[in-house]
């Protein structure tokens, strides 16, 4: 199957440590070279070859680190045609900009091929099911990307798939979506640990996978959100016993939320599916829009993020989305970046030691 999440061997340093991953720098011909972060310990196994990425909890924050390693490298060097005669499915049940386009555009940068399947064509769950569509591509192809609405569609997947699946969207999870998003920060703020990020509006999929990624991360993470559409309670439980000394909260006041964070970060008030509910969201929403008004609570250098498409007027302004301050179109180009290191830590294999 290819159920086993990412997520390598841990080994003991000297110390009794348990410690997960790496350094990766692009080398000649493009050949991933994975390095040993600590010189005179044993090598670390920190592979992640052949397996799924369905959340954002199949990561330690060892290889959190690694995927943003790998993406800063691959977007600074390059990669090369590493992925050359691979071929990996676009499984999606919705539809995308963003999703579609970076991923075929970051595997013909490894030089392989994505092959687009619309939920017209394949009619999962209704011409055949989901366990037969595994097997069958999995005979076919090397991976596996889905964009879909239950996450349950995902688990499925990957429960019969004898090649990684990756998840692009689900109504549980973005985590591709918080990769492109950390390895942002990464770039403008310089270090991930201790960075403060409040993100204001709905606890949908992307505020999950952003609440585990922050505390992977070693970040403080802050949801703002009226009340009866915060993150769940076993997310936030879950997000607080993850490892990487990080820390994720609630709050109702998007004031004190983004006080001291160094960027605030919005969504839509009706996710994708729900639509139909978005009127009467608005007037509960209205006190959450990311304006000018609720900048100013926040530090002056604070960066504005979004992860688009953006419903101006709603919960953001085209103000706000406009200004210097703004890392939006920042957040979309790392798509590339962030899902190309990841296919080719879930794909390739790393250049011998």
């Amino acid at each position: 199957m290819g159920g086993t999440p990412v997520g390598g061997t841990r080994v003991q340093d000297g110390a009794g440590r348990g410690r997960r991953g790496g350094r990766a720098e692009c080398g000649p011909r493009g050949q991933l070279l994975i390095l040993n972060p600590y010189p005179g310990s044993a090598l670390l196994d920190i592979t992640v070859h052949g397996r799924d990425f369905t959340s954002m909890l199949d990561l330690s924050p060892e290889e959190l680190a690694l995927v943003l390693d790998t993406a800063l490298a691959v977007k600074r060097d390059g990669s090369g045609p590493v992925l050359a005669g691979r071929t990996l499915a676009l499984l999606f049940e919705k539809p995308s900009l963003r999703t579609r386009v970076s991923f075929e555009v970051a595997m013909a940068r490894l030089g392989g091929r994505a092959l687009y399947l619309s939920d017209q064509e394949v009619r999962m769950g209704i011409r055949e099911p989901a366990k037969d569509i595994a097997r069958v591509l999995s005979r076919m192809v090397d991976g596996i990307v889905v964009r879909t609405f239950a996450h349950q569609t995902l688990a499925e997947l990957a429960q019969w798939a004898s090649v990684p699946i990756v998840n692009a969207l689900s109504d549980d999870e973005h985590p591709c979506q918080a990769l492109a998003d950390l390895l942002t920060l990464r770039e403008h703020l310089g270090v991930l640990h201790g960075a403060r990020l409040a993100y204001v509006g709905e606890g949908n999929n992307v505020a999950v996978s952003l609440a585990y990624a922050s505390v992977l991360a070693g970040m403080q993470f802050t949801c703002a959100s009226p009340e009866g559409y915060g993150l769940p309670p076993a997310v936030l439980e879950q997000a607080r016993a993850l490892p990487g000394g990080g820390s994720a909260r609630q709050s109702d006041d998007p004031h004190e939320a983004v006080r001291e964070a160094q960027a605030v970060y919005t969504d839509v008030w009706a996710s994708m599916g729900q639509e139909h509910r978005l009127d009467e969201r608005r007037e509960a929403f209205t006190a959450y829009r990311l304006d000018a008004a609720l900048l100013a609570s926040a530090p002056a250098d604070a960066l504005v993020m979004h992860d688009l498409p953006a419903h101006r007027g709603e919960e953001i302004t085209d103000e706000v989305i406009e200004s210097p301050r703004t890392v939006v179109f920042d957040q979309a180009e790392n798509r590339v970046h962030a899902q190309q290191a990841m296919l080719l830590l879930l794909l390739g294999r790393p250049a011998a030691q």
